[in-house]
This record gives structure tokens, sequence and C-alpha cells, in this order.
């Protein structure tokens, strides 16, 4: 039976309720006889005030005059209680219901004592005399009629005494009324027991069923409990806004998971090394944007792969076979791809994080082995440059110690060739240091907001003689009004003379030079334009960097670092140069510098 839910709430909620009647009927049966017995001490007490005031006197005058028995029975017959007149040395003098000749000395009883010690006192006993239970009041009545609480010189004691039959009869009476009532609503108890536990039953076998379809389909997209069933506003409704709160819980907690698996993954397909997961039978599980940019294959063509069909590249593979028997780190260099990538692979176990799984990171070191080849050539290309010069000052030299000197002409001809070459060396010097402190940025740029045509101006007027010698027509066409940009003027003047001077070298007799500024899209860009040789297309992406110079270039004498510095410093503006030709046409150079509003 106790395995119903239904009786295990209806059993316990009728014992509660016969154990709440009885102890109800236990609690009220003492306050009301508690109630009676308050009750009784007041009407006893006041009582026997008026007993002692009316025998007080007659206490004074004859304290031992048979009278004490008529008075006695006298108010005991008013009163409707029994009343006792004692001597102050417990002696009765007077009782309404007993022969006092036969009564002992009253001096030991409880309420007696007490009278005599603080003017009043009372007891529930046992009548020695009459063998029942008796309410009993005891009042002190001292001389001159003083409060009975007053201390002073006592002439007897008034005691007056009730029965209390009457109270357990109606005691009685009212634990029958209860124990009735205990029976009735112990009988209802059961009935609304009975339904209410059939009730609470149904909803929540619909409530298990809800939880059920719940835990089926899942928590997303899921309608809340409350409107599969009946809404009620008792433990089973709380118990539905509990699942209820739980299940928005963990929605909310599967949300959380998705947008950490979600930054996680932004994290992993923005990574510039590439990733790949390979499984313990080999077959490709994760592949971020970098591997699939290496590798050149998609993360829906790698699912369907093992790692060596992915990559297609036996080190690789025996990489990943290393690391899987092992169980240890592995690392190799090693070139792969159409694109013969520089890579450095490295390979390691996932362990708890993925059991059976390997991780291979590929770091593209191609940028980097470019940067060492640019370096390689920068070296080269220095010693090529310095070669020719300090070859031919050595020449010079030796010339002189064999005997030129002795010839004033030659020697001055060959002091001047030295001078020459040393000022072609110093030139180079200055400007690789110049490149050096432009890109490790120990060149503090004074940023103020500067008119264009004050940047160009300068720069023309510098060379114009020159151009003017090598019959060249400089023009200068640059509108008054463009807007100020911030710019560091000696800087980009100095970027202007370089375009310049280069242009001036590369144009032959009768061609045009412009330097020019307008404004292209909110933009101010600066141009220096030539009608000279122009640039073959294979090179215009290499004319920037250190030390280039294209093959017509190589001997008309010159660093190559003219260009590299002007790119160095508009960058450092934030700008941007570039340049436009066409060979045995021109070029126009451009250089773009940010706007001071």
């Amino acid at each position: 039976m106790f395995h119903s839910i239904r009786w295990r709430i209806a059993v316990p909620y009728v014992l509660l309720i016969i154990f709440a009647m009885t102890g109800l009927g236990v609690y009220l049966s003492n306050v009301v006889r508690q109630s009676y017995l308050d009750q009784m001490s007041s009407q006893l007490t006041v009582s026997a005030r008026l007993v002692a005031d009316a025998v007080s006197p007659a206490l004074k005058d004859t304290p031992a005059a048979p009278v004490f028995d008529g008075l006695a029975k006298r108010y005991a017959s008013l009163l409707g209680m029994r009343v006792t007149i004692i001597a102050p040395d417990g002696t009765v003098l007077g009782e309404s219901d007993e022969n006092r000749a036969l009564m002992d000395n009253h001096l030991t009883r409880p309420e007696v004592a007490a009278a005599l010690a603080h003017g009043g006192g009372s007891s529930i006993r046992e009548s020695t005399t009459l063998n029942i239970p008796m309410y009993y009041v005891a009042i002190r009545t001292p001389m001159n009629n003083p409060p009975a609480t007053t201390s002073g010189p006592t002439t007897g004691i008034v005691r007056v005494a009730l029965p209390l039959q009457q109270i357990d009869t109606a005691i009685g009476r009212l634990q029958r009324i209860i124990l009735g009532a205990t029976a009735l609503v112990a009988a209802l108890a059961i009935i609304v027991a009975t339904l209410v536990a059939g009730r609470i039953t149904v909803p929540l076998r619909e409530l298990t069923e809800a939880i059920g379809q719940m835990s089926g389909r899942g928590f997303q997209g899921q309608e809340p409990i409350s409107t599969l069933i009946p809404h009620t506003m008792d433990e089973v409704g709380k118990l539905t806004e509990v699942f209820n709160g739980m299940a928005v819980q963990l929605q909310e907690q599967i949300g959380a998971l998705e947008a950490e698996h979600s930054k996680l993954t932004t994290v992993l397909q923005e990574m510039t090394d590439g990733v790949l997961i390979v499984g313990d039978d080999g077959q490709v599980q994760l592949l971020n944007k970098a591997a699939e940019s290496m590798f050149g294959i998609s993360q829906e063509r790698a699912a369907r792969h093992s790692v060596a069909e992915t990559l297609r590249d036996h080190q690789i593979f025996e990489l990943w076979q290393r690391v899987k028997e092992s169980g240890q780190p592995q690392s190799t260099i090693l070139e792969t791809g159409e694109k013969r990538l520089s890579l450095q692979v490295a390979a390691t176990r996932l362990g708890e994080a993925l059991p059976g799984g390997t991780l291979l990171l590929f770091q593209n070191l191609t940028r980097l082995r470019q940067v060492e080849t640019m370096r390689r050539d920068f070296i080269s290309n220095v010693s090529h440059e310095l070669r020719t010069p300090l070859a031919s000052l050595k020449a010079l030299t030796e010339t002189l110690q064999d005997g030129a000197l002795e010839d004033p002409p030659a020697a001055r001809r060959f002091l001047q060739r030295i001078e020459t070459e040393v000022d072609s060396m110093s030139l180079m010097v200055a400007e690789l240091l110049e490149l050096s402190r432009i890109e490790s940025g120990r060149v503090p740029l004074q940023l103020v907001p500067t008119r264009p045509l004050d940047i160009l101006t300068p720069a023309v007027e510098r060379l114009k003689l020159q151009a003017e010698r090598a019959s060249l027509i400089l023009s200068l066409e640059c509108p008054e009004d463009l807007p100020l940009v911030m710019a560091d003027r000696p800087r980009l003047e100095q970027v202007t003379v370089n375009l310049l001077h280069n242009a001036i070298k590369f144009t032959p007799e009768g061609g045009k030079i412009t330097v020019g500024g307008q404004l292209q899209n909110e933009r101010v860009v600066l141009s220096v334009a030539d009608t000279g040789i122009g640039i073959p297309a294979n090179e215009l992406s290499r004319i920037f960097e250190r030390f280039y110079k294209g093959d017509r270039a190589r001997a008309s004498g010159g660093t190559g670092l003219g260009l590299s510095i002007a790119r160095h410093l508009v960058e450092a503006h934030g700008g941007r140069i570039w340049v436009e030709s066409v060979s045995g046409q021109g070029s126009v150079f451009y250089f773009t510098i940010p706007r001071a509003d």
C-alpha cells in the first residue's frame, strides 16, 4: 500500500490530523481548567476579603467567642462556599461545614502559612476534613483593618474554599466534545486526504510524461512544461516552475558552451599557423583555414580522407606515425606543396583532451626564409656596391705609388677620381644609415598641418637647375586650395627630391617632368611624372627594394637606396607610395599623405 504516493500522502495526513486534534484537546483542557481556576481564585479572593472585613471587629473584640461558627455558616450560605475562621495560632474559631471541635490545628495548612507570612495565600489540595479536592484562599485580618498585605499584628485568618468537582465536570464535558470532534475530523480527513492525494498524483504523472518528452526532444526549442500540464499554484506548480527554470539554466549553459566553442573555433580558424587534428585511425578530424590555404584542400574534403591522402606528403605522414608509436612530441622542417612552402611541423598527442588524437601544427617559415634571403641579398649587394669603388681606389692608389705622383697633371686627375669614389661610398654609407634609422623608428617625425604646395615647391626649386642642365622641362602643377596634410615637411621634401632625382636621371634630353598634387576620393595624392625610359613590368614590384637597380639603371650609378628610403618615409607618415609605368613611355610615382582634418 505504501508503494503508492496516494497512501504516502493520505496516511501521514490523517495521523497528523488525529495527533493535532489530540494535542489541541489536551491544550484546550488545560487552558479551560486554568481559566476556571483563575476565575475561581478571583472569586474566592474577593469573597475572603469581604468575610475578613466583616469578621475583623469580632476577632478584635472577642476572638474566642462561639459566635464565629454562626458568622462562618451565615457567610457560607450567602457566598455558596465553605468559610473557615482561624486564630493566629492555627486554632479553628469558626467552621461552616464541619464540627470545628473535631478539626486539628490549621497552622501548617499551605494557604494559612502563606497568609500569615504574606497577608494572603492559596492552594489546591485534597481537604483533610472532607477528603475531596478543594481550592483554598486565606486572607490575614490585621488589627485596625489595614490592607491584608500590610504587616502588623494579626487578629485572625479568614479562609474560603470551593470544591473542584464542578471544574472537573466541565473539563470532562469539554474533553468528550473534543473527542467526538476528533473522530469526525479524522473521518473527514481520510476522505479529503484520499481525494487530495489522488488529485496530486494526476499532475505528477502528467509532469513525468512532460519531462520524458523534454528529455527525448532536448531543450533547444522546447516549450515550457507549464504549457504541457495545467498550471497550479501548489507544490506541483512550483515544481513545474523549478523544472522550467532548470531548463532555462541548462539552455543558457548550453548557449554559453556553444559561445565558448564558437570563440575557440574562431581563434582556431583565425590562426596564421595551420592546425590539423588526426584521429587514431589516421582520419582527419579538424582542419583550420590556414591549413586549408597551405595545402589547398577544404575541411569537407579532408574530413573524408586520411592524413596521407589529404596532405600527400610522406614526411608528414611518417612524423604522425612516429608520434603515434612513441607518444613523444616530434618536429621537423620541410618544404611541401606546389608553392614549395617552408614549414616547421610540430606533432603531439592530445591525451585526455582528445584520446587517440594527434595535433599537427604547421608554422609557415616561407616569409622568414624570404627575409633571410633578402638579408643575404642585402649583404651581397652592399659587398657588390662597395667592391667596385674600393677596387678603383686601390688601382688609383697603386698607380700613384708606382710613379704617377711625379706627373702632377696625372696625379691631380687620379686624386679627383679618388675623391669621386670616396664621395660615392660616403653617400652610400649615409643612405644606409638613414635607411636603418627610418626602419628602426629612430627618426622622430614632427607632424604638423602643412600645405602640399609647401612640400613640393622647395624640392622643385632645389633641382630646377639640375633639370635645366639636362635640357629637361620641370613644372609644378599643384592647386593652392588642397586640404592640409599632417606631415614632417623636411622628410617629405626629401621623398620628393629622391623621386625628382630619379626622374631627371632616367629622362632623355628634351623630356618633361611634372610635379603635381590633387584630391582623389578625399585623399591628397602627390605625384612626380616623367617622359623617360620607363620601367619594365616585371620590375615594378621590386623597385622599392634596397639596392635594387634595373638593368638599364645599373650603368647610371647610384646606390639603389633612394626609393627604399622614400617608401619608408611615406609609410611612416601613414601613407602609401606606388608607381605606374610603361617601358619607353615614362613613369608616374604617386604617394598619399593623411589629411590634417
